[in-house]
């Protein structure tokens, strides 16, 4: 067993995980909250249920394909138009939806207490193995992941998990240090631009999945 994983892997995996992360949905509006309450911290820490959700969904999606990839090579044509298929529906829902940000009193002037960070985590990480579009979307992901780069076996799914866990924790810090410093100009259009940008990028991904599926059919 080749111990070494394909260095193509990580900024693919890096990139995974930040478009899985960045969409606006519930675990967006928690983690800006608590930016918005508490500082760039208070974000983060929201975030890191999210990496480790995003992991653990990953983990399952990544194992299953080193453990039965005859079966992922043998089915890949389905898989990767049903995958296809969900991604770019996922994106164009997203594409089309408005989000929303709930209203709360804001807290930044007092200082929030450890416990109050550490609970943000369970929170954040079953808003995220129960949305169904980050877990249908992963599992179509790696469905479909031998289009971009290949990943044979275990070390190649590992590290797979970890880039995307990676990924996701790059976005949350990303998102968390901008709305800390821009917390007090934040507003619903920007929101909007954030799933406009996701959506298109996951439609993309959608399309190049069953693209390619199409151009082998035809040719």
């Amino acid at each position: 067993m080749d111990l070494i994983p394909n260095p193509l892997i990580i900024p693919v995996g890096l990139v995974i995980g930040i478009l899985v992360a960045a969409p606006v949905g519930p675990v967006n509006v928690l983690c800006i909250q608590r930016a918005v309450e508490r500082g760039m911290w208070g974000g983060i820490a929201a975030g890191l249920g999210a990496v480790l959700g995003d992991g653990l969904i990953a983990l399952f999606a990544g194992l299953g394909v080193g453990a039965i990839s005859g079966a992922i090579v043998q089915y890949r044509t389905t898989i990767q138009i049903v995958g296809g298929l969900a991604l770019a529906l996922f994106g164009l829902k997203l594409y089309f939806t408005a989000p929303r940000m709930v209203a709360r009193d804001r807290e930044a002037d007092n200082p929030a207490r450890l416990k109050d960070f550490v609970w943000d985590i369970p929170q954040t990480f079953i808003l995220t193995i129960t949305n169904p579009g980050a877990v249908l979307g992963l599992f179509a992901i790696f469905g479909g992941i031998s289009t971009f780069v290949e990943v044979d076996g275990y070390i190649d799914a590992l590290t797979m998990v970890a880039a995307i866990m990676a990924g996701s924790l790059i976005w949350w810090v990303l998102l968390s240090s901008l709305i800390g410093r821009i917390r007090h100009r934040l507003n619903p259009d920007r929101l909007r631009q954030i799933n406009l940008g996701s959506g298109f990028l996951l439609m993309v991904f959608g399309a190049v999945l069953i693209g390619e599926m199409a151009w082998k059919f035809w040719r």
